[in-house]
């Protein structure tokens, strides 16, 4: 498969870009050689290659989920700017 200048400027369009000739020019280059790349690929003999899920061995490497108190509720208040007995005060965002 080859590419023209007519389906790079259908992609410039669809992309809602805009090249000079120069630069069009250089674009179907860089396409046609990505297209050359791939049939490269196409080459290749990948029956007996599993599919790759994970680029390494590791799974779950994440810690077990354990609740534990960091801080207590007092000690959360205390460096609080303003605040009622049990909660933190902070300016209205929301009008209704």
């Amino acid at each position: 498969m080859k590419i023209d200048l007519n389906t790079v400027d259908r992609l410039a369009h669809l992309a809602r870009l805009e090249f000079d000739e120069a630069t069009k020019g250089k674009m179907l280059d860089d396409m046609n050689r990505f297209l050359e790349f791939a049939e490269k690929l196409n080459e290749l003999d990948i029956a007996e290659v599993e599919p790759l899920i994970y680029m390494n061995s590791d799974h779950n490497v994440l810690r077990k989920d354990e609740v534990m108190q960091v801080i207590d509720h007092e000690a959360a208040l205390k460096n609080a700017p303003k605040r009622d007995s049990d909660f933190f005060r902070v300016p209205k965002v929301i009008d209704k």
